[in-house]
């Protein structure tokens, strides 16, 4: 991407990787995505978009001497020993993101059914994009919701962060990014008039704002 070389691995358990949800956990998570940022052969700017914002404060807890900075799209920015679920707390859910949670019969594990994909994470997409990612849902583990994120102001809290917030954003509102933001500070803040998935909605715009925070 413009210079850059950008990577997009794929969470244990998630897309293409087969590992058993009942065999990932968010510290597993940050494990896999530390061993691949310490394989890089310099600093890498880490980007987690909505729930991969856990993922990459605890990976920067991990290895903060190997990120240049942090990166939270859309996504969660939890403090110490709370939770996704605390966070999701902080301001009145879109009526849209109503019962859209499927538990499935494995007891570990959700879904949201293909027809409320679009209305809540795709509003701003184009159809066609809103239908492919649709087709690619697989079971997500619920234990993302309710583990603690453990991190420290020495090691998690020395790296740089950087917030990209989305003012039509379904799943996660922009009223709790703004409340997370205002628990732990980052700069800078750049503001995109999307859904929660500006990498289908407004690609140029995202890319820009990345490239602004790379080399800020």
């Amino acid at each position: 991407m413009r210079d850059h070389r950008a990577l997009a691995p794929d969470l244990p358990g998630l897309g293409s990787d087969h590992t058993p949800l009942g065999d990932v956990s968010l510290a597993s998570w940050a494990d896999h995505i530390a061993d691949l940022v310490r394989r890089q052969d310099e600093k890498v700017v880490l980007v987690g978009h909505s729930r991969g914002g856990l993922v990459i404060s605890e990976v920067a807890e991990r290895i903060p001497e190997a990120i240049s900075s942090l990166v939270y799209l859309a996504a969660f920015l939890v403090p110490n020993g709370r939770t996704l679920q605390d966070m999701l707390a902080l301001g009145e859910p879109r009526d849209v993101t109503k019962d859209a949670i499927c538990m499935q019969p494995d007891g570990i594990s959700s879904v949201i059914p293909a027809n409320r994909v679009g209305p809540i994470f795709y509003n701003t997409s184009p159809a066609d994009l809103q239908a492919k990612a649709a087709s690619l849902l697989t079971p997500e583990p619920m234990m993302s919701f309710i583990t603690p994120v453990q991190v420290s102001d020495a090691r998690f809290g020395r790296v740089k962060r950087a917030y990209i917030e989305c003012l039509q954003d379904n799943a996660v509102p922009v009223e709790v990014q703004r409340t997370m933001q205002k628990a732990l500070p980052c700069s800078p803040v750049v503001t995109l008039d999307s859904d929660h998935s500006p990498f289908y909605s407004q690609p140029a715009k995202l890319a820009d704002a990345l490239l602004t925070i790379a080399t800020s």
